[in-house]
């Protein structure tokens, strides 16, 4: 590869990074696609811009419920703490599998 490519390159990923573009290498992992599939339009989330403002922020979720189990069982059905609730019981419909609900904790737990 000589200098012209590389400059190329550079100026590619540059640009794609001016318009909101990321590059190949920056792909979403299959847990933060799940988290912007589901959550994204209405919760706010570290590390993630454009998101919603219907449910409360999830960012720092870990210091607000500690146990897992709450925050698994507020995705799952939110409507058995909360019948006034618009969040989709996302367990219960089977929207989300319990894995997966698992794997959007693991993420959120770990922003």
């Amino acid at each position: 590869m000589d200098l012209r490519q590389i400059r190329f390159g550079l100026a590619a990923v540059l640009a794609a990074a001016a318009f909101g573009a990321t590059p190949a290498s920056a792909a979403p992992s299959a847990a933060q696609e799940l988290v912007i599939h589901h959550c994204q339009q209405c919760h706010q989330i570290k590390g993630i811009s454009d998101y919603g403002n219907v449910g409360p922020s999830l960012v720092d979720l870990k210091a607000r419920y500690p146990d897992r189990k709450v925050v698994a069982a507020i995705i799952a059905d939110e409507t058995k703490r909360n019948p006034q609730t618009v969040m989709p019981p996302f367990g219960r419909n089977l929207i989300l599998t319990k894995q997966e609900i698992e794997t959007i904790i693991d993420y959120l737990y770990n922003q």
